[in-house]
């Protein structure tokens, strides 16, 4: 498949551009950083009526089906000006993982809850500070009626806010083991729930939440019972995938808020952008920005065509955006100069953001190391 957009992907991509320039913007974020809010809670409303929360929900469950090279626009989008949004917790990490591993019920319930805004979700994998999907020690327990489940998650993305919390839990095997992990639906108000709000270096926050016997009945099993690894590890693979979409978005705004500062910035009377040190630099950001563009394209592009290379390429393309976001951001605030570090400049921005949608379910070493594995290595 060509490396282009289609016309509606492309029509979405200017539109997501033009709303998000409007009503997410960095002012927007700095307002709300100085309240201490993650969110502005009209903008997951109008983002709902623009249609996005559907747009990776099945037609047949009320949504637009639309794909995940549609949905990577608008992230790319949401890269660009650093907006934070319930878009990824739910109409991505949510979405993708009922749609997997649901059962006909469970789609018919929630798919078109998450498509017309009434479902918020948040997924809970990690209990360390490293990414390791397998290494799950949280057990859910056998009972009665139900399971009943002990342990802890730590940095879940809208954790501290969401209606439903996703959690993968062991039902057999020990940690390490990919068999054995299933997936429950629990009510975050539940007898036996704590959550903990944990702000992070982006102005957005996290979650840390204990699981102190928490009981649930059968229903709340997300699929089969010690089969939820493969729809745990193909929804991580969509959410790598839009991962380094949002960090091409932060890249390329970096580079074009930089290479504009380098045409007006002077020094010793002549614009800095005449320097050929700092050409040569920039032409290499360049050539980086566009070969994470066609990356990102082709993860998108093979999760849609269900390509069986695709948990290869989304390894290749967040392992690539991590590096090209580590260049951009540092350049970034480097060719800015001292500036570059002030509050008044929106360029330290892309940095605070860029550090953690790096390590959100794997960075460089992390996705470096599982292609190797894939690769036989």
């Amino acid at each position: 498949m060509a490396l282009v957009l289609n016309q509606e992907q492309q029509m979405l991509k200017e539109s997501a551009q033009g709303f998000l320039s409007e009503f997410a913007s960095i002012a927007e974020l700095r307002r709300l950083r100085d309240v201490d809010d993650d969110y502005a809670p009209e903008l997951w409303g109008q983002m709902v009526d623009m249609g996005w929360a559907a747009i990776l929900v099945p037609e047949n469950h009320g949504g637009l089906g639309f794909g995940q090279v549609g949905m990577g626009q608008i992230v790319e989008q949401s890269g660009r000006t650093l907006t934070a949004s319930r878009l990824f917790s739910t109409a991505i990490l949510g979405a993708s993982i009922i749609n997997l591993a649901g059962s006909s019920e469970q789609k018919a319930r929630l798919l078109p809850a998450i498509a017309e805004g009434q479902l918020t979700t948040a997924l809970a994998v990690d209990e360390s500070g490293h990414h390791a999907p397998a290494n799950i020690s949280l057990v859910a327990d056998k009972t009665a009626s139900g399971f009943r489940l002990t342990g802890v998650k730590r940095s879940v993305v809208d954790g501290h806010s969401a209606s439903q919390l996703i959690v993968a839990a062991r039902t057999a095997g020990e940690a390490g083991d990919s068999h054995g992990i299933s997936l429950f639906l629990v009510d975050p108000s539940a007898a036996g729930v704590t959550v903990e709000r944990i702000p992070t270096v982006d102005s957005r926050s996290v979650a840390s939440i204990s699981f102190d016997g928490v009981d649930v009945d059968r229903g709340a099993l997300l699929g089969e019972e010690g089969d939820g690894f493969s729809a745990l590890s193909a929804t991580l693979d969509i959410a790598n995938a839009h991962l380094a979409a949002e960090l091409l978005g932060i890249c390329s705004e970096a580079f074009e808020r930089t290479l504009q500062y380098l045409k007006e910035r002077r020094q010793f009377g002549v614009l800095i952008g005449s320097f050929q040190a700092l050409q040569h630099r920039t032409a290499h950001w360049w050539s980086e920005i566009e070969l994470a563009k066609s990356l990102v394209l082709k993860s998108l592009q093979a999760l849609d065509d269900g390509d069986l290379r695709a948990p290869a390429l989304v390894s290749i393309s967040k392992a690539k955006l991590c590096e090209v976001a580590e260049l951009s951001s540092n350049e970034a605030i480097q060719m800015h100069a001292g500036v570059g570090m002030t509050d008044e400049y929106d360029v330290g921005f892309f940095a605070k953001r860029a550090r953690p949608a790096q390590a959100l379910f794997g960075g460089y070493a992390y996705h470096g190391d599982r292609l190797a594995s894939m690769s036989g290595y």
